[in-house]
């Protein structure tokens, strides 16, 4: 019996194991069904007897069985991409007289399951490496806290936590407690970091280090309480051993910048560099610059950039992308232009961010024709635009009322291998709607309905609205059977004027196909009646 995942695989299921290793694999047929890891799910239930029981070989497989190294076993598992299979060339390798898993095939085996989120395994294996006596390492769990975390199984971040003493038989190291503390921050889990932080003082003595304290920083910062992060990097400056870094300073600038507190963050920006002599960094410096073109303060976001030029700092892709962006923003596109046409000088090649900014600053203007020829640098510089950029292209084509080259966008983009999403078709159908473009509209319709996209709601109500008050009655009729199969709910209200619309029309089979719909809304009887007697007397006449 081995360990599986949902009870979904077989011995035979490793089929690569097999192929590379047919002697290994066909060893296991007389292998005893007691092995100690022959099975991680009974393995309570094994009595100690079993557990030290070796695995039964016979004289004449031992001969053929190719023996599997702990290297070899963990570029096996690396390379499956099955985790049950992966799992299955774990247990096998184990079997083998002489072998005993040690950290390293534990970790990869225990990382590929995480990764595939087959997390009852993993639990599995955490219980078998308590039985086992090779030394293991906090590493380990840390990987685990991370995919838990991703998984938003933040109990989980705290069990694993937890289980470093008793299976490295070591204290956690402080980096060890400040990746949980992080993951918890990071999760907006407040309280519970708060109070894994109060237990870790308390059993371990914890002495916080300058990355624990950072991480109370940005812990304030995120929930907006500049006061209190400013707060923690008093406390830190009293202390010898937790002095701020770049990090603590960058974070708290974050902070400031965010809550539009631009002069302390120039305040703090002084003392980080005159006082404690710590040099900015890129990252240090993009900060100001976005925060400061955010703010509406994009010349002194400039002044920054040239600062930073003049302290032997060179300004990188992101820099330029912010100021850029910040210029656009105020509508200065010649400035932001010219910031553009400035990185490339420098050799920085303008990724899909910098052009979208820049295009979308010259469709908001009404400057359709720049617009369109960045697009086409884009394509020849092999920058591929991606599905904001091409958003931003339809909805600056369709404030210009370029109709017909946006519909054209919507047609061929597909073809070329440009996905779009529903956004995309929902840009042009409301504006198609708003400015009457009823044919357009309903033909756009058709072509969503058929990729498999839906209208907004509220746009499907006003289209169909305005189909019966323009008298276009059989596309009405078609447009609202074809939502209805989507399962579109239309307005009570419209259906009302639907229905009067047809009925006006003298179209009685429709109107009765619709009734037949109606019937069928939860609301039974009584609404239909309410749309058929009250709002639609050319019916009963």
């Amino acid at each position: 019996m081995k360990l599986n995942i949902n009870g979904l695989f077989s011995m035979s299921s490793a089929r690569g194991f097999h192929h590379q290793y047919p002697s290994f694999c066909a060893s296991f047929s007389t292998t005893s069904a007691s092995s100690p890891r022959s099975s991680l799910l009974q393995l309570s239930k094994a009595t100690s007897r079993e557990l030290n029981e070796p695995p039964k070989f016979s004289v004449e497989t031992q001969r053929k069985t190719k023996f599997i190294t702990h290297e070899c076993a963990i570029n096996l598992i690396k390379r499956e991409k099955d985790p049950q299979h992966a799992l299955q060339i774990f247990n096998r390798v184990g079997e083998q007289k002489g072998f005993n898993h040690n950290h390293a095939t534990y970790s990869i085996m225990l990382h590929k399951l995480a990764q595939a989120k087959k997390f009852k395994a993993v639990d599995a294996l955490l219980h078998q490496m308590t039985y086992e006596t090779c030394k293991f390492h906090e590493s380990i769990f840390l990987i685990l806290m991370k995919h838990f975390s991703k998984s938003r199984l933040h109990d989980k971040v705290l069990e694993m936590f937890n289980k470093i003493q008793p299976v490295t038989r070591e204290k956690p190291s402080l980096k060890a407690i400040s990746t949980c503390l992080n993951l918890l921050v990071e999760s907006k889990k407040v309280d519970l970091a708060l109070d894994f932080l109060l237990c870790t003082n308390r059993h371990l003595k914890l002495k916080p280090n300058t990355c624990i304290f950072n991480i109370l920083v940005k812990h304030h910062c995120k929930s907006g309480d500049v006061e209190s992060a400013a707060e923690v990097v008093k406390e830190m400056k009293k202390s010898q051993i937790s002095y701020p870094n770049l990090i603590t300073y960058s974070t708290l600038l974050a902070g400031l910048c965010e809550s539009g507190r631009l002069k302390e963050a120039m305040d703090l920006f002084e003392e980080m560099v005159s006082k404690d002599q710590i040099l900015p960094d890129v990252l240090t410096y993009n900060i100001l610059i976005d925060g400061f073109c955010r703010g509406g303060k994009v010349n002194g976001a400039r002044r920054i950039m040239d600062f930073m030029k003049t302290n032997g700092c060179e300004p990188n892709l992101f820099n330029y992308t912010a100021l850029m962006n910040g210029f656009c923003r105020e509508g200065r596109l010649e400035d932001a232009k010219q910031i553009f046409d400035e990185l490339k000088s420098i050799d920085l090649r303008p990724d899909t961010v910098g052009y979208t900014a820049l295009i979308n600053g010259y469709c908001r203007a009404g400057k359709l024709d720049e617009a369109m020829k960045l697009l086409k640098e884009m394509k020849e510089a092999n920058c591929r635009a991606d599905l904001v950029t091409f958003n931003v292209v339809l909805g600056g084509l369709c404030r210009e009322e370029r109709f017909e080259e946006a519909l054209e966008m919507l047609v061929k983009l597909p073809n070329q291998g440009v996905y779009l999403n529903s956004a995309s078709y929902r840009i042009v159908l409301n504006f198609l709607c708003q400015k009457g473009e009823l044919e357009k509209a309903i033909a756009l319709l058709s072509l969503m309905l058929g990729r498999g996209f839906w209208p907004h709601h509220a746009t499907s109500n006003d289209l169909l609205v305005r189909l019966c008050k323009a008298g276009i009655v059989d596309d009405a009729i078609m447009a609202l059977f074809r939502l209805l199969e989507t399962g579109f709910m239309p307005e009570p209200d419209t259906w009302a004027f639907s229905l009067e619309t047809v009925c006006r029309e003298r179209k009685l089979l429709p109107a009765f196909q619709l009734l037949d719909e109606l019937v069928q809304i939860e609301s039974g009887e009584s609404f239909s009646h309410y749309v058929l007697f009250e709002t639609s007397p050319h019916l009963t006449k």
